[in-house]
């Protein structure tokens, strides 16, 4: 309880006792006899002993106080962090009291009296202390700092301190300044391609940065995809069509105005003739799987015997049903020149379109001929030919019977 009822302010700066009866010390305690006991032989002292345990009388003890004990921290109320400090670091107040005995102590009343020291400038406080003696300068909390040419001469005088230099490492290897270098970068990064295919090779990585792209699974998914792509080419790839003539008239007679745009003649001097015909062409598109479309086809007849073109037509744009035998009609135009009435190609086709009145037998004979078709077919890169021959075909008109 003693402790609780004591100040250890007071007593650390030397002030004088307190009037408080809890702060007062006790008065000596007597005996029956009324006498005063025997002064104790050791003093008594604060339970907040100095922070110095040597008991020694000291000159800054001696001066603030009389009783030779000041009060102060007690070092075994601290955790022991080690080796222990002075309170106010490393300046000993004998110093201080030898070295400057005419200093002015602190004086608490100074800043009531306006004596102590300014700190603000406002309203043109401070500025007048030329004049003003009451005024007192702080000092700067941080050192004055030297210029730069004398710090760097006094470093030049005094040795470097090396404990805080890092310790050296070890020297660059001749591999690692090549790999700063731009061919050792490409070697590196070649290196780590090579690694990269090998591992993949090995199904070890997928590819792309997945795992599940790896070498088997690449294989299955080829050849998925070569399979897709012939399924895809097998539909859509159109076949060249078949083509035969229809039924037995291979050839009829033209209409409307292709029939009035060329004239049907029959003329021996000069020897040529000239009639327009359709041919019936009978397509076949089993094969195709989608519409076949023609873009346009170019048609010529030859006379097989002598090896003559006679006629030469063209069919526009026509699209035909797969997995069927649509029928077209090619409109031609026959034309020939010959040197005379004699020439073989066109005493055949005379014999044939000639009236069958004057025949003995009353029978128009037929014609014998070739039919050549060009077909530009949507979806190949090329054009296509077909062929078909006709025997023994009538001629799809006859001349007059006074027609020489």
């Amino acid at each position: 309880m003693d402790y609780d009822r004591k100040s250890t302010v007071s007593s650390f700066y030397g002030a004088r006792r307190s009037t408080d009866i809890l702060n007062a010390n006790p008065p000596p305690s007597t005996d029956r006899r009324g006498q005063y006991a025997a002064p104790s032989a050791r003093p008594r002292v604060d339970s907040a002993s100095s922070f110095y345990a040597d008991r020694q009388s000291r000159v800054s003890q001696d001066l603030l106080n009389q009783h030779g004990q000041s009060a102060g921290y007690n070092a075994s109320s601290f955790f022991d962090a080690g080796r222990q400090e002075p309170v106010k670091g490393g300046v000993d107040e004998e110093e201080e009291v030898e070295a400057e005995p005419q200093a002015d102590s602190w004086d608490i009343y100074a800043d009531f009296n306006n004596v102590g020291p300014r700190y603000s400038t406002a309203f043109g406080i401070g500025q007048r202390q030329a004049q003003d003696s009451s005024y007192h300068q702080i000092p700067s909390s941080t050192p004055a700092i030297a210029p730069k040419s004398e710090t760097d001469v006094e470093s030049t005088l005094t040795p470097v301190e090396l404990v805080t230099v890092p310790a050296l490492g070890p020297e660059w290897q001749r591999s690692e300044l090549k790999s700063m270098t731009k061919s050792g970068k490409r070697e590196l990064k070649g290196a780590e391609r090579k690694a990269k295919w090998k591992a993949w090779n090995r199904g070890e990585i997928g590819l792309f940065g997945t795992k599940w792209f790896t070498k088997k699974f690449l294989v299955f998914f080829v050849f998925g995809l070569c399979v897709l792509i012939g399924i895809t080419l097998a539909i859509t790839i159109p076949r060249v069509p078949g083509i035969t003539f229809s039924g037995s008239s291979a050839l009829t007679q033209a209409s409307g105005s292709f029939n009035d745009s060329i004239p049907i003649e029959f003329s021996r001097s000069p020897a040529n003739f000239s009639f327009p015909a359709y041919a019936n062409v009978q397509v076949d598109t089993t094969g195709n799987i989608i519409p076949l479309t023609f873009n346009s086809i170019d048609a010529q007849v030859w006379y097989p015997s002598t090896n003559m073109q006679v006629a030469t037509g063209y069919f526009g744009k026509k699209t035909l049903p797969a997995k069927s035998f649509p029928v077209i009609q090619i409109p031609l135009n026959f034309s020939y020149v010959a040197t005379n009435d004699t020439d073989p190609t066109w005493v055949a086709w005379y014999d044939a379109c000639k009236n069958a009145a004057t025949d003995p037998n009353g029978v128009q004979p037929g014609i014998n001929f070739e039919l050549i078709l060009n077909m530009d077919i949507a979806g190949l890169p090329t054009s296509q030919s077909a062929s078909a021959q006709a025997a023994n075909a009538a001629c799809p008109f006859q001349l007059p019977v006074n027609s020489q």
